[in-house]
């Protein structure tokens, strides 16, 4: 008995294998004789033939398995059955076995099934809200001066914390939790309540903590898509003075400065303001922020903001509107050999006309004009840096000779200068010291009292963990009460200490 030549028999078993499926049984007679070459060679180019169109059939596949959405399926035509025609007086050439076509309907299921399998799946607005804060807790003691005095004659008391005074001890001086996060692609929202304010005037008088205040409550709207262009709706912080926008979470000193502070007490207002950041300025405080420095927040190297004007949740009491413009801009110092180092300049302005609270009760029938120029400077620390801003301006400031509140010239600021350890056996700690001065109206207070401000303050704020800072200070200070009716410069040492842990 014959046998089917070796080339035929491989090549059939390889059709077999590739086409995946059963297929008619090789009909070949026992006795059969071995074919011509040329049937032969016939046969192996027609099997050759059909396992490209395999290929080409399975190549379609796969790119159909690979597009995001159903395709129309490719039109694969049925491979035709091969017909051998036998010679005369010879036997029959081999049968050749061909491939069932593929169902029309497969691939384009396929890809659905795979499209539907790896799209991801878009989040809700409130799946991408995040949630964070912090906790301050102080222990403030005059230590020794004037922490009580008869009527009429200042005690030592401080704008920036309440609790500095003759019977303290602990105390809360922010608890704060923000929720933020993107809507969509051209919107943001920011919220911030402080669960550490005070409110007076309860239980016959008598000063109640742990109230509700609303600090933040805004929505950024992006129109160019990217985040260098922002225009920020709703409360939010005054663009006047690098001190101001800082977070309490990020400052060195426990208390902003009394000159640059009374610009904007509370810090915040009700407005509009727009901010842009030119990418190579993002990009410097990019890098700040990656060093581990202590800014500013990225509030925009330039700002411009309308707001009310009668400052942190105060009732609108005139037609005006408070117009405040911010430039900021830092520069790398590398190419001074000062590798690492960034010293930032820049400055802001307000125009604003205020009513303040008057001790008769309501607020002044009159506007008077709170109009203020800020400069500031920034050398950050690597190890070492500087820190300094002045103000000038005018604003209500009540007269003692007349009984009235009246527009006076207000001028002051500070000089810092402050150093940064990131190792020690204790972990990183940042000493500085900060002279303060100030002498101009306090707008925030009733019948905008004078302030006159003058205080050195040594500190030395360590970082345990990432989550807790330990900050303590010593002060020498010279102060006027933010009270009209009492007089002279109330002097004393003041020793606090702060906890602020974040989460």
């Amino acid at each position: 008995m014959s046998s089917v030549s070796g080339g035929s028999a491989i090549a059939l078993l390889a059709a077999v294998l590739l086409a995946g499926t059963s297929t008619p049984a090789i009909a070949q007679s026992a006795a059969s004789a071995p074919a011509e070459d040329t049937d032969q060679s016939a046969t192996i180019a027609d099997l050759q033939r059909q396992i490209d169109e395999l290929k080409a059939m399975v190549s379609a596949l796969q790119a159909a398995q690979a597009a995001p959405a159903p395709a129309a399926p490719p039109v694969i035509a049925p491979v035709p059955m091969t017909a051998q025609a036998a010679a005369p007086g010879a036997s029959p050439a081999p049968a050749v076995t061909t491939l069932p076509a593929m169902a029309p309907t497969q691939a384009p299921q396929q890809a659905a099934q795979v499209a539907v399998a790896t799209a991801p799946k878009s989040k809700a607005w409130y799946e991408k809200l995040r949630l964070r804060g912090y906790t301050q807790m102080r222990f403030n003691q005059i230590v020794s001066g004037d922490a009580d005095a008869p009527a009429g004659v200042s005690r030592l008391r401080t704008i920036g914390d309440s609790d500095v005074r003759g019977a303290s001890n602990f105390s809360f001086r922010r608890i704060r939790l923000v929720l933020q996060g993107d809507l969509s692609k051209h919107v943001s929202i920011y919220f911030q309540p402080d669960f550490a304010a005070a409110v007076s005037n309860q239980s016959v008088g008598e000063r109640r903590e742990g109230t509700v205040s609303l600090r933040d409550m805004y929505a950024d709207v992006f129109p160019t898509g990217d985040k260098a262009f922002r225009i920020r709706l709703g409360q939010s912080k005054v663009p006047f003075g690098w001190e101001n926008m800082q977070s309490s979470s990020n400052r060195l000193a426990l208390d902003r400065t009394d000159a640059i502070n009374s610009a904007a007490p509370g810090e915040r207002d009700l407005g509009i303001v727009a901010y842009y950041t030119p990418p190579r300025v993002q990009k410097i405080w990019d890098r700040l922020a990656a060093d581990g420095q202590k800014l500013f927040g990225n509030y925009g190297a330039f700002g411009f903001g309308v707001f009310n004007g009668q400052g942190l949740n105060r009732t609108e009491t005139d037609n005006d509107v408070m117009l405040v413009g911010l430039a900021t801009w830092p520069f790398a110092l590398d190419g001074l050999g000062l590798d690492g180092q960034v010293f930032e300049v820049g400055g802001s302005i307000m125009r604003n006309t205020i009513r303040p609270e008057v001790r008769s009760g309501g607020v002044s029938t009159i506007g008077y004009k709170d109009n203020r120029v800020n400069l500031h400077a920034i050398l950050y620390p690597n190890p070492f840096g500087l820190q300094g801003e002045w103000n000038w301006g005018t604003g209500p400031e009540f007269d003692p000779a007349t009984g009235r509140i009246e527009e006076r010239p207000l001028r002051g600021g500070y000089v810092q200068a402050m150093a940064r350890i990131d190792e020690s056996p204790i972990g990183p700690f940042y000493p500085f010291a900060r002279w303060q001065y100030y002498r101009g109206g306090f707008k925030a207070a009733v019948n905008a009292p004078r302030l006159e401000t003058e205080e050195l303050e040594l500190g030395l704020e360590f970082q345990l963990d990432p989550s807790l800072e330990i900050t303590a200070t010593y002060g020498w200070a010279a102060r006027k009460e933010p009270d009209e009716r009492r007089f002279g410069q109330a002097e004393g040492q003041i020793l606090r200490v702060q906890a602020q842990w974040n989460y």
